[in-house]
């Protein structure tokens, strides 16, 4: 019987913690779900109607691998407006979600061996893509006692010879942090130097609490920065499968169609249609869940200072850093969900700088969000975390 290439990379690629948790969880019709980055807002009318207008009038057959020409317009008005860097629509490559623009730059930037920076905590797809690519994810830190905030000079010690991108992702998954525009010219400024590719992950960058979201394109002098985008967050389009790069390089462009000529032929055309009307159409629901997640993340710090867990706290997407007090936060995180149904994604999932943390979604509706945080805090005084160390908790 034929067996798998024993050069192929695809058996190496690791397996994502959070959804390793969320299947778990989904036998569990007790659970609470806070794993899973799953926005509870609905899809204003408008979006729904839009889609099934461009039905009735039977547009929703193959577009271009690159997407929707309307669609890659109102992507790059977007970015325009939110970076200050002027995009044009040619410069725009419409994705089957983020994933996947992720995964096609970086099959088709690297080559076997190249290596790619990643912060640490990272998400772990980027890690993932990488290794499916057959290229290295390497990391560099960040510092719990600096709010996950990364420094230039560390990102650039951990550059080698086979160093050919380094991944930026502010507002930050897992952790929530928001970078300065000082550390984000500055990472921009390494990478220049160093003639890397920067891949600036901004999926969140409407999900921020009182701080600006910076983006490094607004420092790209020279073509080196790519932004990629997804509507799953912002307008709860989870799986609606709705992304884009900005791609400044018509070469790169062209590379990058290729490659979704060779995987999906196109994005979903019904999805495109919904994201042309989410990106145009009215913005207050944007607003007001922006609003909700900040009032979330405010009542949960509240509740964990009250029962003495410590927490890093977010100022942007709608994640929580809570340290459990214990390395071995995949044996934690099958106990919360097995004695109190609670789901939560582990520490170990997102790298090193995690260890001993558990990653909480504040996109699940409040009452539930408290109560599983409540079991939480509950298994943690129980023993089931150990000592806690100190970590940020503004």
């Amino acid at each position: 019987m034929p067996v798998v290439a024993p050069t192929s990379p695809v058996p190496h690629i690791p397996r994502s913690g959070i959804r390793t948790l969320m299947e778990l969880a989904l036998r569990d019709p007790q659970a609470i779900h806070l794993e899973i980055g799953e926005p509870d807002a609905l899809l204003p009318q408008h979006v729904v109607e839009a889609v099934a207008a461009a039905v009735d009038r039977g547009a929703a057959g193959y577009s271009s691998s690159l997407g929707l020409t309307e669609l890659r317009a109102a992507a790059a008005a977007r970015v325009t407006r939110s970076t200050g860097a002027p995009v044009a629509p040619e410069q725009v490559v419409v994705t089957h979600g983020a994933m996947h623009g992720l995964a096609m730059t970086l099959a088709t930037l690297l080559g076997p061996g190249d290596e790619v920076l990643l912060p640490d905590p990272m998400f772990p797809n980027w890690a993932m893509a990488a290794v499916a690519c057959g290229a290295v994810p390497r990391t560099y830190p960040t510092a719990v006692e600096a709010g996950f905030v990364p420094r230039a000079e560390d990102v650039e010690a951990a550059i080698t010879p086979r160093t050919r991108a380094i991944v930026v992702c502010s507002p930050n998954n897992p952790t929530g942090a928001v970078y300065p525009a000082a550390t984000v010219e500055a990472l921009v400024d390494v990478a220049r130097r160093h003639d890397l590719w920067v891949l600036s992950d901004e999926c969140y960058e409407s999900i921020t609490f009182g701080v600006p979201h910076v983006s490094p394109a607004a420092f790209d002098t020279d073509g080196r920065v790519l932004v990629f985008h997804s509507l799953s967050k912002t307008y709860a389009m989870t799986g609606w499968r709705a992304g884009f790069v900005v791609v400044p390089d018509p070469t790169l462009v062209e590379l990058m169609g290729h490659l979704a000529e060779a995987t999906v032929a196109c994005p979903s055309t019904a999805s495109q249609h919904a994201a042309i009307a989410a990106l145009t159409g009215p913005q207050e629901w944007v607003h007001e869940s922006v609003e909700s997640y900040w009032d979330r993340r405010d009542a949960a710090v509240e509740l964990l200072r009250a029962r003495g867990v410590r927490f890093v706290e977010p100022d942007g997407a709608f994640y929580l850093m809570v340290d459990v007090g214990t390395p071995d936060t995949d044996e934690f995180a099958r106990s919360l969900l097995a004695a109190r149904h609670v789901a939560v994604a582990p520490g170990s999932t997102f790298g090193p700088a995690a260890a001993g943390m558990v990653r909480v979604s504040l996109a699940a509706p409040r009452a539930a969000l408290l109560e599983g945080l409540g079991r939480l805090a509950d298994h943690v005084r129980a023993g089931a975390g150990g000592a806690q160390r100190a970590v940020a908790s503004a």
